[in-house]
């Protein structure tokens, strides 16, 4: 079979959720063949990680400036990966900076474009939400190699271990003046809840939350449920919470097993971000808020009222077992 090369989402030691998702996605068109792109010894590290979750090649793209800039080295060397794999696809997860690298790789490899995709078939045809969240359509590429952005957590990760080959691609140098250059880096506080895009359980906050202080019952539902929490972009733009924790169109894509939203509307900007999420329950005072309509559960009623129930309720059926 081809490979389907799959951009690695990492932080140097550890393999991010997003990426097993993709290997998962990749085997359905062909092998999945992981590009690593880090500073010297970083695959190294990685290897058995992708090894278990499908990778039947690893490329190692490695430079000591690969980390001092955004996006350029990782499309040089998904460039460099595809000339040499000759791959049936590009698979990157649809982040802030995946959607970047897809789009700077399709144009320089003259390649078809499919960003928010969240279904693939083994022909090629993909799912894929388009226009904000307003239509999800079906659709191919026509022209060239398919370079894919998927949404994540939209796919469902698997273990399968492979004894992956191990391939070495040269980085070619950066041109600064050409290129974003990184001069400083700074932990986002986030405790201990999983990262948003990753997390089963995403428990976000909207304008009705009242302001910064309300968001704890917010944080302490997600807490409860073991889950991250969210905001939409009317709570950040109040400063309600901070701009990291935004879903939606303008913010981060999320597709976990159960969101849950509290004291939001359900502007279209907001559901472009969430509305694949598997369930839906939605709490808002307004019984016409559109978010009401998309909700698998609904509950027309005071989220200070509510959200506290359910934070009880978890806490006694986990002191239960």
């Amino acid at each position: 079979m081809p490979d389907v090369l799959v951009l690695v989402d990492h932080d140097g030691k550890r393999v991010r959720r997003t990426t097993h998702e993709l290997l998962a996605a990749a085997r359905r068109l062909g092998d999945p063949a992981a590009v690593v792109v880090g500073t010297p010894g970083t695959a190294a590290r990685l290897r058995e990680d992708l090894a278990r979750h499908g990778a039947t090649s690893v490329y190692a793209a490695e430079s000591p400036e690969a980390d001092r800039f955004l996006a350029t080295p990782a499309v040089d060397a998904l460039e460099l990966a595809a000339g040499d794999a000759s791959p049936a696809a590009v698979l990157v997860s649809a982040t802030t900076e995946g959607r970047e690298v897809a789009g700077r790789l399709a144009a320089r490899l003259d390649a078809g474009l499919l960003i928010d995709v969240s279904g693939v078939d083994p022909s090629g045809v993909v799912t894929q939400v388009v226009f904000g969240g307003s239509y999800t359509v079906r659709a191919q590429v026509t022209h060239g190699m398919p370079v894919m952005a998927l949404r994540p957590g939209s796919f469902e990760p698997q273990e399968r271990p492979e004894l992956p080959e191990e391939r070495q691609l040269a980085l070619p140098p950066v041109d600064p003046a050409a290129s974003a250059r990184v001069t400083a880096r700074r932990a986002a506080p986030g405790g201990d809840r999983p990262a948003l895009t990753e997390a089963d359980v995403v428990v976000s906050g909207g304008r009705g939350v009242g302001g910064a202080d309300g968001f704890k019952v917010v944080e302490e539902l997600a807490d409860a449920l073991g889950g991250a929490v969210g905001a939409s972009r009317a709570a950040v733009d109040a400063g309600y919470y901070p701009h990291q924790y935004q879903v939606g169109q303008t913010g981060k894509s999320v597709s976990p097993q159960l969101y849950i939203a509290l004291g939001i509307s359900g502007a279209i900007q907001h559901l472009a971000g969430m509305q694949t999420s598997k369930t839906i329950v939605a709490v808002n005072k307004d019984p016409e808020a559109p978010i009401l309509g998309l909700a698998d559960f609904g509950v027309v009623g005071d989220l200070f009222a509510v959200a506290p129930v359910l934070t009880q309720e978890m806490a006694a059926r986990r002191a239960g077992r």
